[in-house]
């Protein structure tokens, strides 16, 4: 599996990856190893602004739904369009292709205090 550079986790499995003027947000593996196939997601509204850890979307697996948590405080500016027609690059390549939503980060810095790096993450999940 690929795994971007600079990926960080949050406790409640998103991700988020800072590319600077914007930051794209998503489920990790590893939950989507402990749901199975992801079959629908409630994506949020586009310009719509969130709080740190506030529930951003939800998606749904073999009839169990899912809060997500936003991992930094940020506004959706766009929602993945691989994900309009077909779930299977969030199912098949969640880590990159299959990224939920794309954030304008409101201050990413201060936002990452309790993140892990995808590394620290995968070890803490594995115990």
């Amino acid at each position: 599996m690929n795994i971007p550079d600079g990926l960080l986790c949050a406790k409640t499995h998103e991700f988020v990856i800072d590319y600077g003027d914007y930051a794209v947000v998503g489920l990790t593996d590893i939950l989507l190893q402990k749901l199975g196939d992801i079959i629908f997601v409630e994506f949020p509204d586009t310009n719509s602004v969130y709080a740190k850890k506030e529930v951003f979307a939800t998606v749904e697996a073999d009839g169990a739904a899912t809060e997500l948590y936003m991992p930094v405080a940020g506004k959706i500016i766009e929602i993945n369009p691989l994900l309009n027609d077909s779930l299977d690059a969030l199912n098949n390549e969640p880590l990159s292709d299959g990224w939920l939503v794309k954030i304008e980060p409101l201050d990413f810095q201060a936002d990452i205090y309790d993140l892990s790096d995808y590394n620290d993450y995968v070890q803490e999940n594995n115990q």
